[in-house]
């Protein structure tokens, strides 16, 4: 009997995930812990970290890329460069507020300089400047990329 419901369960889950995830959420706050679909409630939140962590590496990588080109492209400096520095700010602010925990991303070396040299990447293409214009390491440090008062001019 047990078999035939986690298969059940895992049908729901494949079926219609909207109405399998509105159901879980009813049964915990009923109380009906045995019903629920455990491996796939544990898959949902392993999933919405890897989520949140792919957000903060975006817009940090974003971010890099623009405060690059404001300091290696001053000529071309202009308000659509500063509306996307401010807005990724915000964004990650917002993110850290939510989930502090995600600051330990920002604090790695390793994987601020693998942000970092994908930001370099897409710096070099939209800026024709070649690879080594760019520093090796990271030049900005987390307080400055945070700072909203910092525009590595």
């Amino acid at each position: 009997m047990e078999k035939k419901q986690s298969m059940n369960k895992a049908a729901a889950y494949n079926a219609d995930f909207h109405a399998w995830a509105t159901e879980s959420a009813a049964l915990i706050r009923q109380g009906r812990f045995a019903e629920l679909d455990f491996n796939h409630i544990a898959e949902e939140l392993e999933s919405m970290g890897a989520s949140e962590r792919r957000e903060l590496q975006n817009r940090l990588q974003i971010l890099l890329m623009h405060l690059l080109k404001r300091q290696f492209q001053p000529e071309r400096r202009g308000k659509s460069w500063k509306l996307t520095i401010i807005h990724q700010r915000t964004a990650i602010e917002r993110l850290l507020k939510q989930s502090p925990s995600l600051r330990r991303l920002l604090e790695d070396q390793e994987e601020l300089l693998d942000i970092y040299n994908k930001a370099v990447r897409e710096a070099v293409l939209e800026t024709d400047l070649e690879r080594h214009v760019f520093p090796l390491d990271c030049p900005y440090s987390v307080d400055e990329l945070l700072d909203d008062g910092f525009w590595s001019d």
